[in-house]
């Protein structure tokens, strides 16, 4: 299975545990935090694999302003 697609389960696991934690009368404070937990661990796993931005070369931008 692709990495991906593993972030993608984690978040929607994630905020799915999170919101039923929230919805019943008695909140259980550990389940809404382990549902916090593997949303974020989703999330950054996620985050990860987003590519850096290029840096700007500014040699390059001041020969084109001339």
């Amino acid at each position: 299975m692709k990495p991906r697609y593993i972030n993608l389960i984690l978040i929607i696991l994630g905020g799915g545990i999170a919101i039923y934690a929230e919805a019943g009368e008695q909140q259980n404070v550990y389940i809404l935090i382990s549902g916090l937990l593997v949303l974020m661990i989703g999330l950054y796993r996620f985050s990860k694999q987003i590519p850096d931005k290029e840096p700007i070369d500014k040699s390059e931008n001041k020969n084109e302003e001339k």
